[in-house]
């Protein structure tokens, strides 16, 4: 899927959703940042950014996973396959899908290449839901204040934390070894 084409379908299905919708936009400048070091999978990050949140429209809400939701909405979409298992990986959706009991749903969705999976979660996770620029260690304590510690997603964010701190570190890693920081 063309980025500019990713864009249009993501505002569509996110517009009614101001807060997803001007976080996804951030989430796109981050991938964007990380164009040069990406190389070949530059567009496949961009549009994958774009959408990464796409399963919080009403028209995606499936299983209540918005990350699963979205792949499956992107999929009967035909988004490429790469896109849609992107968007089922991101940041904390395999602690979340082993938690609602949907681990097998997310695993429709074949597990992108680490370094993607890296990057899509850096770009979510340096994106505050209000469209700033964010620290990650400040976003992942601005979903837990969010949402209350008898929330699932909570439980996960607070579960996935030290791995998601990790796939950041590997990312800032990699753009000061490219020069790019």
């Amino acid at each position: 899927m063309d980025p500019s084409i990713a864009y249009r379908t993501a505002e569509s299905q996110l517009v009614d959703l101001p807060s997803p919708w001007v976080h996804s936009r951030r989430v796109l400048e981050q991938a964007r940042c990380l164009s040069s070091a990406l190389g070949a999978d530059a567009d496949l990050l961009a549009v994958a950014a774009v959408l990464h949140d796409v399963g919080y429209a009403s028209a995606a809400v499936d299983t209540g996973q918005h990350t699963i939701d979205g792949a499956r909405h992107l999929s009967r979409l035909d988004a490429e396959p790469q896109v849609c298992s992107l968007v089922a990986h991101h940041s904390s959706s395999e602690w979340e899908a082993a938690e609602l009991g949907l681990s097998a749903e997310r695993a429709a969705f074949r597990r992108p290449p680490s370094e993607l999976v890296d990057a899509i979660t850096y770009c979510d996770l340096t994106s505050g839901p209000d469209g700033a620029e964010v620290a990650p260690a400040s976003r992942l304590d601005e979903v837990l204040k969010r949402y209350g510690p008898d929330h699932v997603v909570h439980r996960t964010v607070a579960a996935a934390r030290p791995t998601q701190l990790a796939m950041v570190e590997r990312v800032e890693k990699r753009l000061t070894e490219s020069g790019l920081s």
